[in-house]
């Protein structure tokens, strides 16, 4: 239900004001004055906020914000789950047509590729079409895409996040000097690339020194990105290949990380091969790892146990009860920020939290230590175990579901 107040006015007659003033007035008289402000203040406060008279006309009134309308997605690959969905952030729909008519047409099957950025490259696997039982609790339909063989690196990764220019708060390119004044994106960057919303710099390295103090590793995992970030990576890698990426759905990460299986992990129900395909509390000396080191499971996948966890698109719900049985692809949104799911453990996990159906949810903890007021939507300061990969549907959706896929975030608190 959703209640609509009306404001009133309400309007004091001036003998009645004059009265309330003559009365209070040997307040003022009082040799304890200070006792006396405070019994007035209140009274005070009453009489301005009851009059038609602003009580601070010399303050600048601030500019009237247009309601945005909604984006909403007509025909859909995913199957998304009733709820209070977010807007979509309709300001940078814009972008998105430039970005969706730069797509090159869709393959007529899947097969293994290697994706080229700049003097970077990643691999991408082909996932056949299926049904399984997401969380070992109801029965979903995927379809066919594609997911990255591995972790995003910092390789990939840091050329999005260090951009080399000044950032709006909420990514777009800042040209009048207030960072938090959100500039149209295009109007403000005739290059697409920088059109799209990117990270603030962030104000302290990223990489927290782990791995030896190995920096930005190029082989290791991008960490501590909000999903706000990740799925802007995905829209500016987008934008560079011609091919849509982004985040995946819940229901397609396990679907690859079980590989056909329905045991415990990928490769069966026994923790005590754990070792052999997984970076975690027992292995891992304390840090995050180089990508694939370890065994991949039966699809050719890398560290979907452990090493860091990864983003997927949901919010998080505590059990799949409301998913319809037999849905394709089934996916819940939500207007807020937290909580959002990720999966498959990290380098600090114990093994119950690494199986393929354990799922973490994000909670604001994860940005105790951001000392920004407010905290930064591109970086969450206190989670070095927190990465992401992306995916490729093998049908590129409508550019309205595009769009909302990638503006799911920030989020409202």
């Amino acid at each position: 239900m959703i209640t609509t107040v009306k404001k009133t006015t309400v309007t004091i007659n001036p003998a009645i004001f004059h009265l309330i003033i003559a009365q209070t007035q040997p307040l003022f008289d009082c040799s304890k004055s200070t006792m006396r402000l405070l019994l007035i203040l209140p009274l005070t406060l009453l009489v301005s906020s009851c009059c038609d008279r602003k009580p601070y006309p010399f303050l600048p009134e601030k500019p009237k914000q247009t309601a945005s309308k909604a984006v909403t997605v007509e025909e859909s690959k995913v199957t998304i789950l009733p709820g209070d969905h977010p807007k979509g952030n309709p300001h940078f729909l814009p972008v998105t047509q430039k970005i969706y008519a730069l797509l090159k047409p869709d393959p007529a099957e899947t097969s293994p590729y290697t994706e080229k950025i700049a003097d970077h490259t990643f691999d991408l696997i082909p996932i056949p079409a299926g049904e399984f039982k997401l969380g070992s609790q109801r029965t979903v339909k995927i379809e066919p895409f594609w997911i990255a063989k591995t972790e995003t690196t910092w390789a990939l990764y840091r050329a999005f996040m260090i951009n080399g220019k000044s950032r709006n708060k909420d990514g777009t390119l800042n040209l009048d000097g207030d960072i938090y004044s959100a500039e149209p994106p295009l109007a403000s960057a005739p290059d697409l690339i920088d059109a799209i919303s990117q990270p603030t710099p962030p104000y302290m390295a990223m990489h927290f020194g782990l791995a030896d103090n190995a920096g930005y590793g190029a082989d290791f995992p991008a960490i501590a990105a909000t999903q706000h970030a990740a799925s802007k990576f995905c829209e500016w890698l987008t934008a560079q290949t011609g091919h849509y990426y982004r985040l995946p759905t819940e229901a397609e990460w396990e679907y690859a990380c079980r590989a056909g299986t329905t045991t415990a992990y990928s490769f069966g129900d026994d923790p005590s091969h754990l070792s052999e395909y997984a970076w975690f509390f027992e292995n891992s000396d304390a840090s995050y790892q180089r990508v694939a080191q370890k065994k991949p499971n039966p699809w050719g996948l890398y560290d979907m146990h452990g090493n860091v966890c990864e983003w997927t698109l949901d919010a998080y719900l505590p059990d799949f009860s409301n998913h319809p049985e037999g849905a394709t692809n089934p996916l819940v949104l939500s207007k807020m920020r937290y909580p959002r799911v990720t999966r498959g453990g990290h380098w600090d996990s114990d093994p119950q939290d690494l199986t393929s159906s354990a799922r973490l949810a994000s909670e604001p903890s994860w940005k105790m230590t951001d000392p920004q007021i407010p905290k930064s939507i591109w970086y969450h300061t206190d989670t070095h175990w927190l990465g992401f990969r992306v995916v490729r549907p093998l049908k590129t959706p409508s550019l309205e579901e595009m769009h909302l896929l990638w503006n799911t975030g920030p989020g409202e608190l």
